[in-house]
Parts: C-alpha cells; sequence; structure tokens
C-alpha cells in the first residue's frame, strides 16, 4: 500500500485539514514535529520521502474519515522478468485504465508470455487491496508500466572465428490498483 499523492491532497482539502493536522495524527518515534510536518507535505506533493507505511495511511484515513483505500494505491512490482520490455509494454498497455475482472480475464487469455508474470502482479496488488479492506468490485488498473531491466549478455560462436552478441533482456513490471472516484 503506498500514499496518492492527489487523492490525499483532495481529500484533505475537502475536509479542510492542514499537513500539520495530519502530522500530529502520524506522530512516531523518529517523526515528530517539524519532521512530521515535512513528511505529510513531502507526500501530498508526491514524494514518498520518508516511506509512508501502512500504518501512517491509516491513521490519516481516520482522520480525514475515509477508508484507508480512499487515500492509497495499491502496487505490485514484478522485478527481473525475463522478457524484453518492449513485449511486455504490449500486455501493460492493454490493462491500463481497466478494472480488476477485465484486465483478470484479459491476460488470462492472452497467448504471450509476459502474460503470466503481469497477472501475477496484478494479483499481488489485488491481495494487497483485499487486507486493507477495500471493495474489490471498484478497483482499476492506474499506473501499469515495463521499465527496462539488466541484460545478459551471451556470445554465439560464427564461422572464421567469428562471435555474435546475443542481448537476453529483462523488464520491471509495475502495476498499481486504486479505487475509482
Amino acid at each position: 500500500m503506498r500514499i496518492d499523492a492527489q487523492r490525499l491532497s483532495k481529500t484533505a482539502e475537502a475536509k479542510k485539514a492542514t499537513a500539520e493536522d495530519l502530522a500530529r495524527v502520524i506522530e512516531r518515534d523518529g517523526l515528530r514535529g517539524k519532521k512530521a510536518v515535512s513528511a505529510v507535505k513531502n507526500w501530498m506533493r508526491g514524494s514518498d520521502h520518508p516511506r509512508c507505511k501502512a500504518d501512517d495511511i491509516r491513521k490519516m484515513a481516520d482522520a480525514l474519515g475515509v477508508d484507508a483505500g480512499k487515500i492509497a494505491k495499491f502496487t505490485c512490482i514484478f522485478r527481473f522478468h525475463r522478457g524484453s520490455p518492449r513485449k511486455a509494454k504490449l500486455l501493460v498497455d492493454l490493462i491500463r485504465g481497466k478494472d480488476m475482472d477485465t484486465a483478470t480475464n484479459l491476460l488470462s487469455f492472452n497467448i504471450k508470455k509476459a502474460a503470466v508474470d503481469v497477472k501475477k502482479a496484478l494479483l499481488s496488488a489485488v491481495a494487497d487491496a483485499e487486507q486493507a479492506n477495500v471493495d474489490l468490485t471498484n478497483l482499476i488498473v492506474i499506473e501499469a508500466s515495463a521499465d527496462k531491466g539488466p541484460v545478459m549478455k551471451r556470445i554465439q560462436p560464427k564461422d572464421r572465428g567469428r562471435a555474435h552478441a546475443i542481448l537476453k533482456r529483462m523488464s520491471h513490471l509495475r502495476v498499481s490498483l486504486a479505487e475509482k472516484i
């Protein structure tokens, strides 16, 4: 569970809560006073430093009088997928903006190799949302990306002492879910 800056800012503005009000709610060891205010302001502008913990999100949601799912997004990063980002982007582009059930069905019946790992990432984000007691029927895929990962370099021997490079690319798949607004 991660904080969604836009949703937090809009909700705080609607409830007329300031960063100082929310900072008082989330105070804990190592995050008191000015540091807590600075952290909340960072979270409201989109920077996740210091890392916003799940307990912080729950406390801020309670202070604002909303469910934790209204100010959070549920993200899963599947690292080191053995496939190129170019091929995986076809699938993440396919599910971006779709609701959770439609995205799961599209990936289940897709014949591409990357569909298995994208679906694993999607279901992991759904499980994260389920732990936060979010209504699963209202979840949509807000972010889906396939970023470049490391490349394994291999050599294919050829005639007359030549060698051709073989690049085995990897990618990092990111899927984020949030409740419909």
